[in-house]
């Protein structure tokens, strides 16, 4: 997120949450979303889940890690607190506070610690009566000790102690949150043309949070299919949903409506690309994108000399 966030509570290397030091400059560096769990890292490197996908983790309502919030500093504790807070001192940490709050706009963000979701997902494991669930119990032995924390990072596509260059990260980011939007038979825009990023950024394009080419080459290759009537030939097109990464500046339309294809019509797609989109369509996007500085000017000259249709 390119926006400043305001921190109410933070994590210090003391293992405490003290949300009495005051504003800091932290903010959500990578965040998205797999199967339901929001997850992300703190510029800090504290990786965290959201409090809805912490519920969806621990198989409970996310009204029920809003209770256990509420409770936090409730005197005297309530059972299920204490346990949560005792398994927290066991691992030597302690918490004014179970979340982080975090300030994006209208946007606000409860941001739940690695050790923090750890102790929750191991009360509705183990500890809550009744109340326990076989979902947390068996996420708890899948992400007991650092697999957690682990997880996230790979998820988000951070490393600790490797600094990502920004246009490969920007295109992993809209990979992530990709992988898994179209139907089993269907093929998409932004995954066919994906090698064509991906030439750019090794030609040594520095790849912006603007530079979107699927949606133009999806415009175009949409004209030419109703045009030529394809869907008489290969079946017809769904609509998918498709998303931005949070730390783009299209998010706030999310979800996204795309077009996707029958995987008969991707030979003639791949083909069309190369004989009409690259050879015809592609200068004119570039003269447009460039009208909207929404590329460095070196960049038209590179992109086209790279991604000739005799080089691809």
């Amino acid at each position: 997120m390119s926006s400043e966030i305001r921190l109410l509570p933070i994590k210090s290397r003391s293992k405490k949450i003290d949300p009495l030091q005051g504003v800091l400059d932290l903010r959500v560096d990578r965040e998205t979303e797999i199967q339901g769990i929001g997850m992300g890292v703190l510029s800090d490197g504290t990786p965290f889940l959201t409090q809805r996908g912490l519920a969806h983790l621990c198989g409970v309502r996310n009204a029920h890690i809003g209770g256990i919030s509420v409770e936090w500093n409730e005197i005297p504790q309530k059972p299920r607190i204490s346990r949560i807070r005792d398994s927290l001192s066991s691992r030597g940490v302690t918490s004014e506070v179970p979340y982080i709050q975090l300030k994006d706009g209208a946007r606000t963000i409860y941001a739940y610690p690695d050790s923090i979701c750890l102790a929750i997902l191991e009360y509705y494991a183990f500890d809550a009566g009744s109340n326990c669930r076989d979902e947390a119990r068996n996420n708890f032995r899948m992400l007991a000790g650092k697999a957690l924390q682990d997880f996230i990072y790979t998820q988000v596509g951070y490393s600790p102690n490797t600094t990502i260059p920004a246009s490969w990260q920007q295109f992993h980011d809209r990979v992530t949150l990709a992988y898994h939007t179209v139907p089993h038979g269907y093929f998409s825009i932004f995954k066919e043309i994906a090698n064509i990023v991906a030439t750019l950024i090794r030609s040594g394009a520095e790849i912006g949070q603007r530079f979107v080419p699927d949606f133009n080459v999806g415009q175009h290759w949409s004209k030419y299919w109703i045009e030529n009537h394809l869907d008489q030939k290969y079946g017809e097109r769904l609509v998918s949903e498709q998303n931005y990464p949070s730390n783009f500046p299209q998010p706030r339309s999310n979800p996204q409506a795309p077009y996707c294809y029958p995987d008969s019509a991707r030979g003639e797609f791949h083909r069309w690309v190369q004989e009409i989109y690259l050879a015809e369509k592609f200068p004119a996007y570039f003269r447009t994108e460039k009208r909207r500085a929404a590329v460095p000017p070196y960049f038209t000259q590179l992109a086209l000399a790279t991604l000739s249709p005799a080089e691809l």
